[in-house]
């Protein structure tokens, strides 16, 4: 994966031993069973404390144009301080890609309510900057200790979770199981006459036992915590004293987008309810204001009740909802209230009870209806494999999120200003975007976005152009986009603060031209409407621009010294540490490059990802009839897959295989060293050794990067080159797996080596699903192609896809989750669990649904 907080959380991820032993420091007993269902057990990571208070590429005229015309009228316009604030935090200049029509409107108004805290179990809240935000949390116990469940984490142990169906707009439906206790929870969006801006929503909970299972819980209960929390400090209004369950208003407030609004809860059951009202500025914390509330009622009262009271002015409003499992509740958010109250009544019985039953069951129907239709997965695949299809779509779909807030980007510090940080800070930014992992990376990944769009376009069109359109809109004037987005202060909880910071010498892979070159395919296929098509194409109009400066940040920040030659920027030549120093910029972590980096490395993986570029805005061009500029990008292309050219630059004929170029040597180790450290203090530490000077020459490892110009389909179909590939391919000594492609040859001699004493091997030998689905459709591509190897290529898609389909599947069915990676030795899931991301592109490897085909 991608990125410093990526890499360093996944090196950090720890087994449920250790988990336990965590929570062994904090945890708190079980208290008695109240009789009265009063009672709580939380904490996300520790159990609630009760009694312890405590080319250089000709681009042509167009961008350089475009960016000299600039300058001079802004110059002349607005010769303020504003003019000359560093160009790093200079938003690019043109007009937004979101601010098209075609993503207002009804649109933008449908999909202004939405699942969009993903990294939450249940969380809820508006496209807009500062939402009304709802959530809910709950108690699950483990060896007798209770715990607050709400963040989606690893060491809450939950046995599944995740999206069984969701739709990207107005319906989802995912299953939690937690224990012995199974929690479904559905959402559904309505737009009613008299309705707000957004429409009305309502949040179905249906809580059962397994009673296949031996409780830890005596008295059989079951406690939800929803709540409701306005980022702009809005007071939310409790109304009374006492909740009467027969009286389902829970709170009301009034706010400028959606009007007045009101919060009921329903339900056929004896539910016990109490609330709290809290101030905050900020929610993030949330679970921990709850537990602190909990834990004072239970050493003063010894029940885990909130206290039916409330701070002055509340923004928030939490509320326990008890019950003796199974129960089930109705939540119904209402909007646009200044009515009677009969017309709210009539509108909350739309959506609780026998009605939201209803409409939930036709939704989740419909769902399975266009998934078929969508996907076409008849006689592929087995029900088991359709079944983790549909999660993976439900989950990427259920995943997507909106943020908003401030990149943090490294800038130097400025001593005659006294500057203390040594970042600075995008200008506000909002995104819309799916995200890799709900647990472990709940935001935006440049690099992963791309595949996750190859998905998304194909049930929705309209949310691809929107999130692609979002990341775009936050490109700088010198073309650049922060390859992470942290944005706000949920997401910016999630991650090490050393971490957080963005550097605009370095990039990422630009995937989105992989899903826009997949569009344009599609729009030559026809496999678009009228409507459709004629918004893709304004889409890509509007977009040229900024695609274009995107390019020309890659050519000349990322550019080699030798013509059509790059290297990815950001590479440790320092380090002392690191036995091959990490690539970030480029996702693939510590796949083994050049070990000493310099200037005259050239990577093959970006002179692919510059090829993919090129080719997709000829495309473009070409679609626009704009010939004088799409030569350029064509000659570029050309230039780029001239296999000549490749050739000369990275292959090496004794192995039949590609590689990249820089200083190297195999003969780098790590071994311990005592180091002398201040107060003459020795420690031992893993300290890198070079025992032969590198020299210029081809890096001689097999794997992903390897097969790039295999999979972006430059080896002509008759070369006797393409043969060597499907040798490398098919042979078990080198990459081939019973689960799938391994990531690097078990013949190099980094293969699954630790890079430091605390980085296991990442990208050194286990499986990853998007290369995967690259490699499957390059040799769906030469299948086709008359050739000699023709045959041989569709013989090894066919046992690759296999294989593939087979282990995802069943790691799903075995575990309940997608993960992030597969292990090439038994095929198990590791690294991050529920990691839906690109692992998702498994229902496109069902479907035979390949990118440019």
């Amino acid at each position: 994966m991608t990125g410093g907080s990526r890499r360093n959380a996944r090196s950090r991820i720890k087994s449920p031993a250790d988990d336990d032993d965590d929570r062994n420091e904090s945890s708190l007993r079980q208290t008695k069973p109240d009789l009265k269902l009063r009672r709580d057990r939380g904490r996300n990571q520790d159990s609630i404390r009760i009694f312890n208070v405590d080319l250089k590429v000709m681009l042509g005229c167009t961008v350089v144009a475009f960016f000299v015309m600039w300058f001079f009228i802004y110059d002349l316009v607005s010769p303020t301080e504003e003019s000359h604030k560093p160009r790093v935090i200079t938003p690019f200049p043109s007009p937004k890609v979101t601010d098209l029509p075609q993503f207002q409107g009804e649109h933008k108004e449908s999909l202004y309510w939405g699942t969009y805290r993903p990294h939450v179990y249940l969380g809820i809240r508006a496209r807009t900057p500062r939402s009304l935000v709802a959530g809910l949390m709950w108690i699950g116990i483990k060896d007798g200790r209770y715990f607050m469940r709400h963040v989606c984490q690893d060491s809450d142990d939950l046995s599944k979770y995740g999206w069984t169906q969701h739709n990207g707009h107005d319906f989802g439906n995912q299953v939690i199981v937690d224990k012995d206790m199974t929690l479904t929870t559905s959402f559904l969006k309505l737009k009613q006459e008299g309705s707000g801006y957004g429409g009305d929503w309502a949040v179905q909970v249906d809580v059962q036992k397994d009673e296949g299972m031996q409780s830890e819980d005596s008295g059989g209960a079951g406690h939800l915590f929803f709540y409701l929390a306005d980022e702009d400090g809005s007071v939310l209004s409790l109304g009374r004293d006492t909740l009467d369950i027969h009286d389902s208003l829970l709170t009301s407030g009034s706010r400028a987008d959606v009007g007045s609004w009101q919060l009921h809860l329903k339900s056929q059951d004896d539910l016990e309810v109490h609330y709290s009202g809290f101030r905050t500025p900020h929610i993030h914390n949330l679970s921990d204001l709850v537990q602190q509330s909990l834990a004072t009622q239970a050493r003063k009262f010894g029940r885990l009740e909130l206290p039916d009271t409330s701070e002055l002015s509340p923004n928030i409003a939490v509320f326990q909802i008890s019950a003796r499992i199974p129960f089930k509740i109705d939540i119904a958010f209402v909007s646009g209230v200044g009515l009677k109250s009969s017309e709210v009544e009539k509108r909350i019985s739309s959506l609780t009870g026998t009605s939201l039953t209803s409409q939930l069951k036709e939704k989740q129907e419909y769902f399975d209806t266009l998934f078929e239709k969508k996907f076409n997965m008849e006689n592929k695949v087995d029900l088991e494999s359709v079944a983790a299809g549909k999660f993976a779509l439900g989950n990427m779909l259920g995943g997507i999120g909106y943020f908003y807030g401030q990149s943090k980007i490294s800038f130097p510090r400025d001593p005659n200003v006294g500057t203390r940080d040594n970042f600075i800070s995008y200008w506000p930014a909002e995104l819309y975007t799916a995200v890799p992992s709900r647990p472990f990376f709940p935001r935006g990944f440049l690099w992963d976005e791309g595949f996750h769009q190859l998905l998304i376009w194909r049930w929705d069109i309209h949310i691809s152009m929107d999130i692609v359109g979002h990341w775009l809109d936050l490109m700088n004037i010198d073309g650049w986009i922060p390859r992470e987005q942290i944005l706000g202060a949920e997401a910016l909880s999630k991650v090490p603060e050393e971490f957080v910071v963005q550097y605009p010498t370095n990039g990422n892979p630009p995937t989105l031209f992989l899903v826009l070159h997949d569009m344009i395919h599609g729009l030559k296929e026809n496999k678009f409407n009228s409507v459709e098509r004629n918004k893709i194409i304004s889409f890509l109009e509007r977009a040229f621009v900024r695609l274009e400066a995107w390019f020309q940040w890659f050519n000349t920040s990322q550019s080699g010294k030798e013509v059509g030659s790059y290297y990815w920027h950001g590479r440790d030549n320092m380090t002392r540490r690191e036995l091959n120093p990490k690539t970030l910029s480029s996702g693939l972590d510590d796949y083994p490059r050049a070990s000493h980096p310099t200037e005259d490395e050239r990577h093959l993986d970006l002179r692919c990802w510059m090829l993919l570029a090129a080719d997709c805005l000829h495309s473009i061009t070409e679609l626009f009839e704009k010939n004088e500029f799409g030569k350029e990008y064509g000659n570029t292309a050309k230039r780029l897959s001239d296999f000549k050219i490749l050739n000369e630059m990275h292959f090496d004929d004794a192995y039949g295989a590609y590689f990249d170029f820089g200083y190297h040597t195999e003969k780098v180790r790590l071994s311990w060293k005592e180091i002398m450290n201040g107060n003459n203090y020795a420690s031992r530490e893993l300290v890198r050794e070079v025992l032969e000077n590198p020299k210029l020459r081809l890096v001689p490892h097999i794997g992903y990067v390897s097969l790039f110009p295999f999979m972006r389909k430059i080896i002509p179909p008759e070369s006797w080159i393409l043969g060597k590939q499907l040798d490398l391919i098919s042979n078990r000594s080198i990459l081939w797996t019973d689960f799938g492609i391994r990531s690097l040859a078990r013949s190099s001699s980094m293969y699954m080596k630790r890079n430091t004493e605390h980085d296991p091997p990442y990208w050194r030998g286990p499986i990853w699903m998007n290369m995967n689905y690259m490699i499957l459709s390059a040799l769906n591509h030469y299948s086709k192609e008359d050739g000699p190897f023709k045959d041989r290529a569709r013989t090894i898609y066919n046992d690759l896809r296999s294989n593939l389909v087979r282990n995802v599947v069943g790691n799903y069915h075995r575990s309940g989750f997608l993960w992030e990676q597969y292990d090439q030795k038994n095929g198990k899931g590791k690294g991050a669990r529920l990691f839906t991301g690109w692992t998702s592109l498994v229902l496109l490897i069902m479907a035979e649904d390949y990118a440019g085909t």
